[in-house]
């Protein structure tokens, strides 16, 4: 009888990608847009933040501010965002944290994008945090196979694509990750993770709210 071999599975350097849907999401959607809305009708320009406007295309951008607005429901979405990313942290970081760590998760920077037909932005990540997250307040009518509006990310490994037989079917095949736009449902990721918003074709606005979070610890 062959002894068999001992083999370890050591699982490196994955890339989380969390999804949930926003609790009460049915209750704020129609506050929130209605926010979003007002603010883009007073835009001096499309894109406000002023951030890479080559970019983007035939969409409407804010200020890097929008959750910080003094409008109860925008402060309530912004709780939840910030208690997600907390559960979220915490999860992946439990076994590098010291035992008795108390942590926040602070919102840094967030904005809306209301993405009109033949919108798109291009594959970018977000420097200076550590968590993001795309909500789906409108999809529009990205659900319809054909409009587009997918936001794309992109295998963070270098050159995981170089070669492709039976043995690198695990790597994911295209190296990209597609969501569809769901009503309500919040994306949460690294902030490394390259991704983009692909054209969408849709007849209705495409409407999301972004942002970027950072953990701090006491």
């Amino acid at each position: 009888m062959t002894n068999s071999a001992i083999i370890e599975e050591i699982n490196v350097w994955t890339t989380p990608l969390f999804v949930t849907q926003m609790p009460d999401h049915d209750f704020l959607k129609e506050a929130l847009l209605a926010a979003v809305y007002q603010l883009k009708a007073a835009q001096s320009t499309a894109i406000e933040s002023r951030i890479a406007p080559s970019a983007k295309h035939a969409l409407h951008e804010s200020t890097l501010d929008f959750l910080d607005l003094a409008d109860a429901n925008i402060m309530e979405a912004k709780r939840t965002f910030e208690e997600l990313i907390l559960e979220i942290a915490g999860s992946v970081n439990q076994a590098f944290w010291p035992e008795d760590m108390e942590a926040d998760a602070h919102i840094i920077e967030s904005w809306y994008h209301v993405t009109q037909k033949g919108g798109y932005h291009d594959a970018h990540s977000h420097p200076n945090c550590s968590w993001c997250g795309i909500y789906y307040l409108e999809p529009g009518d990205a659900h319809i196979e054909g409009n587009g509006g997918l936001n794309r990310f992109y295998d963070p490994r270098v050159n995981a694509e170089h070669y492709a037989d039976p043995g690198t079917a695990y790597l994911g095949g295209h190296g990209v990750w597609d969501f569809t736009p769901k009503d309500g449902q919040v994306i949460i990721f690294p902030s490394y993770l390259k991704h983009s918003a692909l054209p969408y074709f849709g007849d209705k606005n495409r409407v999301v709210i972004a942002f970027n979070a950072i953990i701090e610890a006491y």
